[in-house]
């Protein structure tokens, strides 16, 4: 069922009964001000669009004051408007946008798409009652047409395009609403001493279908984002119909570097379009790969080997013709010590997954684990004093960390409900970040397709912290992606294709 600006009368099935105190707003039940606005909102409904006018001092942080025009709904939902500001406004941050929101309170959970008065858009969400809001925001700005689409607990942000066109734009956020939630348009002038008008129109709500649940081999879409450690907030770099994976940060700080179809390929941190790699007679490259330290080299793990196993090759970070590291295979990258001598790897010799070293140069490789069960994601602290990797030998998937030569392992996640991967030293020693599947997934499995968190947790132990939850799991975060300045990592997020 559809409810358009246009068709006021529609049937209201997809609505629950709950009342929202306010006045009747076209097809909306409702419009109603939202926490502690200075000055009472207006709104109007005329020839299909709809013009409200709101203060407030924002749409942020812990508690929100803005107008919002709404229905109460259940389920899965897509809503959409074209939006456009009156006049030049006081305040370039002045908001006006779709919204999802679990109830009235100032302080709710909820998820939005934003237009700025400065251009900007950006999928806003606040995961908790009185928690922060963070965000995603959009690789361009300028938008005149926002979709939200809500659908087994993620919201997805499409926006309008030179041509007029929808398209998703990645980046999606989940974020659970339970039972009927509110659904509408809202505006807040971002100085709650003055009141900014917007207007809405070709205004669309609708009920979606749930989605089957998704497969390791569901074709997905993918977002190249990066996401700020101390405020949360993600941004998005590129988004793909293809699948891509992994991405490691250059050692400048200004490109970002991923594996897709066998092949590599760099971008700009600040957007653009991707860059292949010249990496000579290798085209079979999958995500396991990196810098080294000084940034004049890659590392890969490759499958072009007739016998399809996978073998570590460095090549100039500029491109060229691949030197062979591992004879042996199958053989996967994760690390490079702090002097640049030595690659650590995870390797099967005899049907068991562990960690091995090699020089740089080649030679003779050194087994560093030899406990039952898989040993994956090995990766050294900046100072060389220890190899990070994560391991079922207690019974679970957790990280853990050992000195160089696989002495003195210490246990570091220990929460029952998680599956714990691929942990990555920051560039000041100070943090982890890996990423965490739930108990759905099998002991030793990272597969595709699933509900993950990245994570946060201090180098030397201690609780961890969620950074986002997504949609995503093998090529997310596998190997190294911090930013030289450890301020930031880098990730990729999935969405089933086809939608």
């Amino acid at each position: 069922m559809k409810f358009h600006a246009l068709a006021a009368t529609a049937a209201f099935a997809l609505f629950a009964t709950q009342a929202i105190a306010g006045d009747t707003l076209g097809v909306f039940e409702k419009h109603v001000d939202v926490g502690a606005t200075a000055l009472p909102g207006q709104a109007s409904f005329k020839e299909g669009a709809y013009r409200l006018t709101a203060s407030g001092a924002n749409i942020w942080g812990a508690a929100d004051a803005f107008l919002f025009a709404a229905n109460t709904v259940l389920g899965d939902v897509v809503i959409a408007a074209d939006i456009a500001f009156e006049g030049q406004g006081v305040d370039p941050h002045r908001k006006a946008g779709i919204m999802l929101r679990q109830t009235l309170d100032a302080g709710s959970p909820y998820i939005d798409i934003m237009v700025h008065g400065d251009g900007l858009v950006s999928l806003q969400y606040r995961e908790t009652q009185g928690g922060e809001t963070h965000q995603v925001v959009a690789t361009r700005g300028g938008a005149k047409r926002v979709k939200l689409e809500y659908q087994n607990g993620y919201g997805w942000m499409s926006l309008s395009d030179a041509d007029g066109e929808m398209r998703y734009v990645g980046g999606g956020v989940r974020l659970p609403l339970s039972g009927a939630y509110l659904a509408g348009l809202a505006l807040s002038s971002h100085n709650n001493s003055v009141a900014e008008t917007a207007v809405f129109s070709n205004v669309e709500l609708s009920a979606l279908p749930a989605r089957a649940t998704p497969t390791p081999q569901t074709k997905t879409e993918s977002t190249l984002e990066v996401l700020d450690i101390s405020s949360r907030n993600r941004t998005i770099v590129w988004h793909t119909k293809d699948l891509i994976e992994a991405p490691n940060w250059s050692r400048d700080g200004t490109t970002l570097l991923f594996n897709a179809k066998g092949h590599l390929f760099t971008i700009p941190v600040s957007g653009g379009m991707p860059t292949q790699v010249n990496t000579g007679t290798l085209n079979r490259m999958n995500n396991d790969h990196g810098y080294s330290p000084d940034g004049k080299w890659i590392v890969v793990s490759d499958q072009t080997h007739p016998d399809n196993q996978s073998r570590i090759h460095i090549l100039p970070a500029a491109g060229g013709e691949p030197r062979l590291i591992t004879p042996n295979a199958p053989s996967y990258w994760h690390g490079w010590s702090p002097d640049g001598k030595t690659l650590a790897y995870i390797a099967s010799r005899g049907g068991d997954y562990d960690v091995y070293t090699i020089p740089v140069e080649g030679g003779v490789e050194t087994q560093l684990t030899t406990s039952p069960g898989l040993d994956d994601g090995s990766d050294y602290s900046p100072d060389g004093e220890w190899i990070y990797f994560n391991s079922v030998r207690s019974g679970n998937m957790k990280l853990w960390r050992m000195k160089p030569d696989g002495s003195g392992a210490q246990q570091l996640t220990f929460e029952e409900g998680t599956r714990d991967w691929f942990p990555h030293p920051s560039p000041d020693g100070k943090w982890i970040a890996f990423i965490s599947f739930g108990t759905d997934v099998a002991v030793g499995d990272h597969p595709a397709n699933k509900d993950v968190s990245l994570r946060l947790m201090p180098a030397t132990g201690g609780a961890p912290v969620v950074l986002t939850r997504l949609f995503g799991g093998q090529g997310t975060i596998n190997v190294p992606s911090w930013s030289p300045d450890s301020t930031q990592i880098a990730f990729v997020s999935y969405r089933p294709a086809g939608d």
